[in-house]
């Protein structure tokens, strides 16, 4: 009953207000002149473009994949924690993530960057705020090695398959 009180409240003072907001908002446009265009800053994201890497660091891996994409990975997904990833002109910095799948991924919250490796190929993911808008950014990645000689992915599951057996 409380809530239904303060709803039709609220809506009778909305209902109130409106009418004289729109009746004074007529007069300010007749009598006011219009202000001359302010000139906008120029944007800070082209220096930071500038400041992004245009190359991989050395020593990382090219992994083809679908659709002409391509990202380089730095680092041994066996062992390392963290894994850097060159994707579109960025460097991105992947922690690793257990899994119950054993698939190996690596994600980072911040950028929403989400690569995830199974034996066969690798899938990058694109995170957002709103579940609705997680995209795919390549898909079917692997390296020469995995192409060209049917070789698996450099999975940490596959090293302790190895291992096991």
């Amino acid at each position: 009953m409380k809530k239904l009180c303060l709803t039709a409240l609220i809506a009778l003072c909305s209902v109130a207000v409106l009418p004289t907001a729109f009746a004074a908002e007529p007069a300010n446009k007749t009598t006011a002149k219009k202000a001359a265009p302010k000139k906008k800053a120029p944007a800070k994201k082209k220096a930071a473009v500038a400041a992004a890497p245009a190359q991989p660091d050395e020593g990382s891996e090219l992994w083809s994949c679908k659709e002409s994409n391509r990202l380089y990975i730095k680092g041994d997904m066996k062992r390392d924690q963290i894994l850097t990833m060159f994707w579109q002109g960025r460097n991105y910095k992947l922690p690793r993530q257990q899994t119950t799948t054993g698939a190996d991924r690596f994600y980072d919250a911040a950028s929403g960057m989400d690569l995830v490796v199974i034996p066969a190929k690798a899938m990058l993911f694109k995170h957002e705020r709103n579940p609705m808008d997680d995209t795919r950014l390549a898909d079917e990645c692997m390296t020469q090695a995995m192409s060209e000689q049917n070789k698996a992915a450099p999975t940490q599951s596959n090293e302790l398959i190895k291992v096991t057996n």
